[in-house]
């Protein structure tokens, strides 16, 4: 969905902070693109998705509808990826998948949001390989070694995006990570919404 809307002063219809079903979800996507378009106008995956009034519509600091993600993963592909990696995800993640399968930009250092037919553990990956063999010849890593070797990497592009299958909080929710490779220190969260509202926040 694409389209243009009049700027207002102030931020209508609050998202909320840690969207869980696929309806929570759709809400908060939606003006996450809103605000993404506002706060990167020379985003070039952005772009591409504009016409010329939607971009006129940027200059002039109106607000721009854009879904940044995809199609609503089915169940069937959701169960699929389950099973391929041991794992059922956590009430965040489903919720996620169910309203878009995959999400192309995210505010900060990472591409986008995989698929669920693209997640994997991180150790199984080219790039978290390689960090995670990298931290373990550093004396002291010990902690962050072990939490590669567990984690399930949601998005990557400069930086990760984990979830930690054994830290489960009450609701079901398991832990997240974002991590930059070159800074160290994973910064957690109590769940993969609240790591991803958190780009939405930073987005002012």
């Amino acid at each position: 969905m694409i389209g243009v809307t009049e700027t207002t002063g102030s931020d209508e219809g609050a998202v909320a902070a840690a969207p869980t079903t696929p309806q929570q979800w759709r809400g908060f996507l939606e003006r996450y693109g809103e605000r993404y378009a506002m706060n990167h106008p020379d985003d070039d995956k952005l772009l591409d998705l504009l016409d010329g009034d939607q971009l006129d519509a940027l200059d002039r600091e109106e607000r721009v509808e854009v879904w940044l993600g995809e199609a609503p993963a089915g169940e069937e592909a959701l169960v699929a990826s389950e099973k391929r990696l041991g794992v059922r995800f956590p009430p965040s993640l489903r919720g996620f998948f169910l309203a878009s399968d995959g999400w192309t930009s995210v505010n900060g250092w990472v591409d986008g949001v995989h698929p669920c037919g693209r997640v994997s553990w991180m150790r199984d990956g080219d790039a978290g390989m390689r960090v995670t063999e990298i931290y373990d010849s550093i004396p002291g890593n010990e902690d962050d070694v072990q939490l590669f070797r567990r984690s399930v990497e949601i998005a990557r592009g400069e930086d990760f995006w984990l979830l930690d299958p054994t830290d489960v909080g009450p609701d079901g929710e398991w832990a997240a990570y974002e991590f930059a490779p070159k800074y160290g220190n994973p910064t957690k969260y109590p769940s993969f919404s609240a790591l991803f509202h958190s780009g939405y926040e930073d987005m002012d």
